[in-house]
């Protein structure tokens, strides 16, 4: 396991007990940016790097009782939490790194990806793991409960030029990764940018 790994289970790993108390109110955000994904009853969905599971309940409500949605963690701590909010109701919960997934090639229909981007160690290479396991015109959603400025001010940081969530830094990323961008939203109140997997 490579020190990134390590650093971001002992950062989540900390965190996972009071994670949604930290948050509570972020349930809203989640299930519009869900409800903007158009997904279908019977569609294959996987939240990569789930954490609590907060994306679970709106998806399985998206894709109904014969769909497919798996919730994917690094972090054990974190799925315990999902597991104890009762949300492996609602998903599968695999313990997985999104840089080398269970899942066989085009298995999915759209991945749903929370927060992920920031903790990605080798985001070209990942994000085209994301796209291995989508079927081509599937869907990948970024997406965050508050805006790029706003988290950074959270987190008492400046925004960089070289920020992966930029329009401009994320477009030719995702391009590169066999993904083409659709949709960026960035306000204070979310973040939301949507692609569609390539040939």
């Amino acid at each position: 396991m490579s020190d990134d790994h390590t650093h971001v289970q002992e950062f989540f790993s900390a965190r996972a007990a009071d994670w949604d108390s930290r948050f509570p109110d972020d349930g809203p955000a989640y299930a519009a940016a869900v409800g903007e994904l158009g997904l279908r009853p019977g569609d294959r969905v996987l939240d990569a790097g789930c954490g609590t599971g907060r994306a679970l309940p709106p998806l399985r409500a998206a894709v109904g009782p014969s769909g497919v949605v798996l919730g994917a963690d690094l972090t054990p701590a974190m799925l315990h939490a999902a597991a104890r909010a009762g949300r492996n109701r609602d998903g599968r919960l695999l313990l997985a790194d999104v840089a080398a997934l269970p899942l066989r090639t085009a298995a999915l229909d759209t991945v749903f990806a929370a927060g992920l981007i920031a903790h990605l160690p080798r985001p070209e290479q990942n994000l085209r793991e994301l796209a291995r396991v989508v079927r081509t015109g599937g869907k990948l959603a970024l997406f965050h409960p508050i805006g790029r400025t706003a988290l950074a001010a959270r987190q008492g940081r400046r925004i960089t030029p070289d920020d992966l969530r930029a329009e401009a830094n994320l477009g030719p990323l995702l391009s590169r990764s066999g993904w083409n961008m659709t949709s960026y939203v960035d306000e204070d109140a979310r973040f939301l940018a949507l692609a569609v997997r390539q040939r």
